[in-house]
């Protein structure tokens, strides 16, 4: 395809089982990529389609360009765009929708001259309509059918615009009068199609990253482009599966922030306190960073071919992972500051306290850690259909949930010595209030 504007499905393949498959999809498209580059005049890339079924259909990127100017500065501009982001060597390759290649013919009718004549503007539009525009003049009837009865010369005879000096309309008088004589005819290149997003005209630029580039690093480097390029009074905007990215890419960060908010607000009221649901969750922050690191350093090698961990990229089955990691993660903290508050409640100190806690809950700790990361050894090891999504939410929560318990042993503590409630004040002050009462 080469304008960005077609997407073909071939169906009625045969359906090989999975178990009788030797070669994965990556496998498959690295060689089509190479065989299908080697046809002459023809530009092409292999598309897989997303794992669910999304409202943004289309090509991986498409970059939308909106202005008030005139369409060759917008084609312009999108031409120069694509040159930098070419020489980046990150694309395989990226086209504008808006080009200007289309010729056309204005005719331009001299009405004096005409009139001189004695032509009629009517006349010569309707033979001009009937030559030229294929229009239905009638219908007859033939074996029962309908048929369309089309005035039209033949398309021989109307190739291109110079033709028309063949052509003849009629004067007042019943004379013949080549149309040659009134009309003026001038040749330019106008726009395919002009298009326009949220009522702006606009100029979408369509393409495939290179293997092993993300969707967000490849729209990246065309808002930096753009950031250098557009004139004022331009904007960027995004459309197909880009679109839906940039929508819904900020959507984990609430997510995240509504799951954090609201386990933090029913711990503060379990707990009847603002600081010890802090302590509980300090341990997440931490534990999503090491899940996040560990599926940064699978996706580097993986797009460095050192491994073959399929969807190693921050996506929809990560992102549940991810927010899994929230609520599993959190139960660790509160096994050691509900114990701890219990102890200092029964005269040990705040630093004693903790301590025996750490040390008591230790062993629960270790253990719900280990059937987690246990549980998500089908997930790790599984094959066939759905296998790369299974594997990306296992690794996420496995990831995630053993830095978070080594963290948890050592962060909880030091954070509830340094913000935790210290029972003791409270039965010191208690005492010496009970003490000014009986001596008053």
């Amino acid at each position: 395809d080469e304008g960005g504007s077609t997407n073909r499905s071939f169906m009625g393949m045969i359906t090989v089982p999975w178990t009788q498959r030797d070669k994965t999809t990556e496998t498959i498209v690295n060689e089509l990529a190479p065989a299908m580059g080697h046809i002459p005049g023809l530009r092409s890339t292999v598309i897989q389609p997303p794992p669910l079924p999304t409202p943004g259909q289309g090509y991986p990127v498409e970059f939308v360009i909106k202005g008030t100017t005139d369409p060759a500065t917008m084609a312009d501009i999108g031409n120069e765009i694509i040159g930098r982001a070419m020489a980046t060597r990150k694309f395989i390759f990226l086209v504008p929708t808006l080009r200007i290649d289309r010729p056309e013919a204005v005719i331009e009718i001299d009405r004096d001259k005409a009139a001189l004549l004695g032509v009629d503007m009517d006349q010569l539009s309707a033979d001009l309509s009937a030559l030229l525009s294929g229009g239905t003049v009638n219908r007859f009837s033939y074996n029962e059918r309908s048929y369309k009865v089309i005035a039209q010369v033949k398309r021989e005879d109307r190739l291109n615009p110079q033709q028309l000096a063949g052509y003849y309309t009629r004067a007042a008088n019943g004379e013949q009068i080549p149309i040659s004589t009134l009309v003026k005819i001038t040749e330019h290149i106008v726009p395919r199609t002009l298009e326009h997003m949220q009522q702006l005209p606009s100029n979408k630029l369509v393409g495939v990253p290179r293997p092993g580039v993300p969707q967000g690093e490849a729209l990246a480097i065309l808002e930096e482009i753009a950031a250098d390029v557009l004139p004022t009074g331009f904007q960027i905007d995004y459309a197909g599966p880009s679109r839906q990215y940039k929508q819904e890419g900020s959507a984990l960060i609430v997510t995240f922030f509504f799951a954090l908010v609201i386990i933090y607000l029913v711990l503060a009221a379990q707990f009847e306190s603002f600081r010890d649901p802090i302590i509980m969750l300090i341990t997440v922050p931490m534990s999503i960073c090491g899940a996040l690191l560990v599926l940064n350093i699978l996706g580097i090698s993986n797009g460095m071919g050192l491994t073959n961990f399929p969807g190693m990229t921050l996506n929809i089955y990560t992102q549940v992972g991810l927010v899994t990691l929230i609520g599993v993660i959190s139960k660790h903290g509160i096994l050691i500051v509900e114990f701890a508050n219990k102890l200092q409640q029964t005269g040990l100190s705040k630093r004693e306290a903790i301590e025996e806690a750490a040390a008591i809950r230790m062993r629960p700790i270790l253990m719900t850690t280990a059937a987690l990361v246990i549980a998500m050894v089908p997930l790790l090891l599984s094959s066939g259909p759905g296998s790369s999504a299974r594997f990306a939410m296992g690794v996420v929560i496995a990831a995630g949930m053993t830095i978070g318990t080594l963290f948890t042993l050592y962060v909880v503590p030091a954070m509830y010595l340094y913000i935790g409630r210290d029972y003791s004040k409270g039965k010191v002050e208690a005492a010496a209030e009970l003490a000014v009462n009986t001596e008053s």
